[in-house]
């Protein structure tokens, strides 16, 4: 298994998508709740892992 590195836009996507879901856990908005945010981080390290692991993402 060869390994890529992610586009530029994939990891600040992904960075974006865990800042909210941290900030969702630590701070209470009416937009994110907690468990939004831990969905939100899920999806970002998933995103991350696609990338680094799918040639061209």
């Amino acid at each position: 298994m060869e390994l890529s590195q992610p586009k530029v836009i994939t990891w600040w996507v992904a960075v974006v998508l865990a800042v909210l879901g941290i900030l969702a856990n630590l701070v209470t908005l009416p937009v994110l709740t907690p468990v939004i945010g831990f969905w939100l981080v899920v999806v970002a390290f998933v995103l991350l892992a696609l990338g680094t692991l799918l040639k061209g993402l």
